[in-house]
């Protein structure tokens, strides 16, 4: 097995967990919110610590939906200026844009580690025996993903800036260029 066939095994396992866990993630909280529902409609009760934990599921599934959302391209941009650019100049500005958006990312994940450590410090009382700051931890694990898979798609976008015009890589490597 090359590297190239082993760096692909891995990043389809980590596309299965990550989906895998919004998966489970909205299947906990749909269970989670129909227990509620019928437990106040039958019971006239309900379980006192589900409504803070849905807050946090409902954190941890946007958080990875965010980062599944920018895996697949599907996040929020404004791309005007991509649009309305060349080709040729469209090449050279999704890099930039890829690597401001990795940058920016970077930064998230350093102020949200920053947040996770005065979360610890002097954090809020603990739900179901778990503290404030681990259900927190989404924030920057969400933030590098987001950031390295911005990362991916500039590497991505590197070989295009050397391409020929109009000649697709294929044809430029079967001509022996």
């Amino acid at each position: 097995m090359n590297v190239a066939d082993a760096g692909r095994r891995l990043w389809n396992a980590w596309t299965g967990v990550t989906n895998g866990l919004l998966c489970l993630l909205l299947l906990v909280m749909i269970g989670l919110a129909c227990t509620q529902i019928f437990l106040r409609t039958f019971f006239s009760g309900g379980l006192l610590w589900a409504d803070p934990l849905l807050r946090y599921l409902v954190l941890w599934s946007g958080m990875i939906g965010a980062v599944v959302a920018t895996r697949e391209g599907k996040h929020i941009a404004i791309d005007v200026i991509t649009y309305l650019a060349s080709e040729t100049l469209g090449r050279w500005i999704r890099p930039v844009v890829n690597l401001f958006s990795m940058a920016v990312a970077t930064v998230l994940t350093l102020a949200a580690c920053i947040f996770i450590r005065n979360e610890a410090m002097f954090g809020s009382p603990s739900l179901l025996g778990v503290p404030s700051w681990i259900w927190n931890l989404i924030f920057p694990l969400a933030f590098a993903m987001i950031a390295f898979h911005f990362f991916v798609a500039l590497l991505a976008d590197v070989p295009a800036l050397f391409r020929r015009r109009g000649r697709p890589a294929n044809d430029a490597a079967a001509a022996g260029e």
